[in-house]
């Protein structure tokens, strides 16, 4: 959700730091993989319960995640390889931090609530499939109610306030199932008419192919049957 509407605001915001950053000579996996290292102490502060503490770290850790975009743009190397490294550190990031809480709870006098964070992401894997599934499909399964943004920052606000961990992890369990269901059927409404889509779209390339046969033809006949104007002789 806040990806699609404050996603355009937040480029322009960052900019000035891709600019800055692309002078220091790091890349953009310098910056993911920094992301990755200070999301491993977060894991750990969480999981022998300095939550504060992992508090501050999850958002150190955020930063290079929100500065690795802004810094590909600036120096030109954005690319597919980089995408696809992005993203599957940001699903091994997630599972470090909520194992972390998981550990966490696991020590409290209600360690069955250790079951909440791989609730949640379990659901979030289901929605980064379903994602990554329509994309390969030619397909768009973004948006909802709790994307991976929406979890980190529910996930700060339990990390502040620690008697709100357990319901604020019901609150983000319900949500993102919420959101599965929401790309589910997003993607079955596209995958619906696709086919119809796609033969229209075929269709209509035919059909200009072959205007533009005809009228080649049509040219090529024009000048073989324009007559020969022969000069007049002395």
């Amino acid at each position: 959700m806040f990806d699609g509407k404050f996603r355009t605001s937040v480029d322009k915001a960052v900019k000035p730091v891709g600019n800055s950053l692309r002078r220091t000579g790091m890349s953009p996996d310098h910056l993911t993989i920094i992301g990755l290292v200070v999301a491993v102490f977060a894991a750990v502060a969480i999981g022998l319960g300095y939550l504060q503490l992992g508090l501050l770290l999850v958002i150190l850790a955020a930063l290079p995640d929100l500065f690795d975009g802004a810094l590909a743009k600036a120096s030109n190397t954005s690319s597919q390889r980089g995408a696809f490294f992005d993203s599957v550190i940001d699903r091994a990031t997630d599972a470090l931090l909520f194992g972390g809480v998981a550990w966490h709870l696991a020590s409290t006098p209600s360690p069955r609530m250790a079951m909440l964070p791989f609730g949640v992401m379990a659901v979030s894997s289901l929605i980064s499939y379903e994602r990554a599934k329509a994309e390969s499909l030619g397909l768009d399964a973004k948006g909802g109610l709790m994307e991976r943004a929406e979890r980190i920052i529910l996930l700060c606000l339990g990390l502040l306030f620690e008697p709100l961990l357990v319901p604020i992890l019901w609150i983000m369990l319900v949500l993102t199932a919420v959101t599965a269901v929401q790309r589910f059927f997003k993607v079955w409404h596209q995958a619906s008419v696709a086919p119809v889509t796609a033969a229209k779209i075929e269709l209509r390339r035919t059909r200009r192919q072959h205007r533009r046969v005809v009228r080649s033809e049509r040219r090529r006949t024009s000048s073989i049957a324009r007559p020969i104007r022969r000069p007049p002789r002395d």
